[in-house]
């Protein structure tokens, strides 16, 4: 493709600047439109996913069919499957009426997928078989539609990360994934920056009749350094913000830097985590480090209520309308006759003894037998974690500052 074509391109969809890695994946969006294959697009947010897509359905043999465009991270999980593939009337609580899926509607077209990375499993196993055999069935329904429809997906998630951690279907990948396009982040564009800049500018001083913020050669300097985590996305805000906050229209360094976040170490490629209130545990192990530290709590807490019991209990009498009633002593009762108390599964785990829960009582592997190793061993991964910061060694473990200290001297992990 020459030059004159790809800028003919850029012009029509609004996309700014000459870096190579933008040219290479423009270059591949118009090459495989006329093929009617999957497409898997990648790059971090706000780097602008979005515009590939409608230049490859622009440009195919499906230009004149529907376009449609899904943002998979922004739909709940429960009502996922009823927005994709449709429902039937009852088929859950509130559906009131029968409805078409976006795999119905878009019928003949392309349907755009962004954030497909985000999608539940059971979805994904859905999404799967549309891709092999373009069938799928309607929730509630027992009848398999046909529908045809080209698939083009975006995901800002470390695929093979996230196929490692079993949070996406390996084959779905490789179905998406028959031609991959990828978006380079704006740290990487260069001088892209600087146009992009100017034309967010431009564009606030033609919309609000105002004078355009242009940069001198020290702000050009420091916009070129900064990392821009959120890529062409937080440029335009800034350059939105700059224009109508600030009094002065040449910007220098010092006064852009007031506008720029702190510097933050960046990842270019996120993972999909189920964030949780809290704390967050990575597996299993420290679940049971967690359920041990609670259970010996409550233990303890339990010891001391009924200690506190049996002393008020063996006070020697209770008076009762100004006589004294003396103690009965064990003797003076009849042996009782031994008898089993029936407890649920989880009330038992209550009253054993901490130190008697063991590997095979969970399932779990753990280091230790007794609760002291297990205790010491916890504490141990926490610090290591933590890189021996103590304050968020404890915060890990969910107790005191003051505790783990105590704890650390009577393990000797000093």
């Amino acid at each position: 493709m020459d030059n004159a074509q790809l800028l003919a391109i850029k012009q029509r969809y609004g996309i700014v600047g000459n870096h190579e890695g933008l040219n290479r994946a423009l270059e591949i969006a118009l090459k495989i439109a006329p093929v009617d294959l999957s497409v898997l697009i990648m790059g971090e947010n706000g780097v602008g996913k979005e515009i590939f897509p409608r230049v490859i359905h622009d440009h195919s043999l499906r230009k004149k069919k529907k376009y449609f465009a899904v943002n998979c991270g922004a739909i709940p999980e429960g009502t996922i499957d009823s927005e994709l593939f449709g429902h039937e009337k009852g088929a859950f609580t509130g559906a009131i009426d029968r409805r078409e899926g976006y795999f119905s509607v878009a019928d003949g077209g392309t349907l755009f997928l962004d954030e497909v990375g985000e999608l539940p499993l059971q979805t994904q196993a859905r999404l799967l078989r549309v891709l092999e055999t373009g069938e799928y069935i309607p929730v509630g329904s027992s009848e398999v539609r046909k529908t045809d429809v080209r698939i083009v997906a975006a995901t800002n998630v470390n695929m093979e990360r996230a196929i490692a951690e079993r949070k996406f279907r390996e084959d779905l990948y490789y179905r998406l994934n028959s031609i991959s396009i990828s978006v380079p982040p704006l740290r990487e564009r260069g001088e892209d920056a600087l146009l992009l800049f100017r034309k967010f500018a431009l564009e606030m001083s033609e919309k609000y009749n105002m004078p355009p913020v242009r940069l001198n050669p020290d702000a050009q300097q420091r916009l070129l350094a900064y990392s821009w985590p959120g890529n062409v996305r937080q440029l335009k805000n800034l350059a939105e913000n700059m224009s109508v906050t600030s009094d002065l229209r040449e910007i220098t360094a010092d006064v852009l830097a007031t506008y720029l976040p702190e510097e933050k170490r960046h990842d270019q490629i996120v993972t999909v985590e189920k964030k949780t209130e809290g704390h967050s545990f990575e597996n299993e192990r420290e679940i049971l480090y967690q359920i041990l530290f609670d259970l010996r709590r409550d233990v303890t807490e339990l010891k001391k209520i009924v200690g506190a019991g049996h002393a008020d209990r063996s006070a020697s009498s209770y008076p009762v309308a100004g006589n004294t009633l003396p103690m009965l002593k064990h003797a003076d009762f009849p042996a009782a006759k031994p008898h089993a108390a029936v407890l649920p599964e989880d009330e038992k785990m209550a009253y054993m003894d901490v130190e008697e829960v063991k590997e095979s009582d969970k399932g779990i592997p753990v280091q230790g037998t007794t609760l002291e190793e297990v205790e010491r061993n916890a504490i141990r991964q926490a610090l290591e974690d933590a890189g021996g910061n103590r304050r968020q060694a404890a915060m890990q473990l969910h107790i005191s500052e003051r505790t783990l200290y105590r704890k650390i001297k009577d393990y000797g992990l000093e």
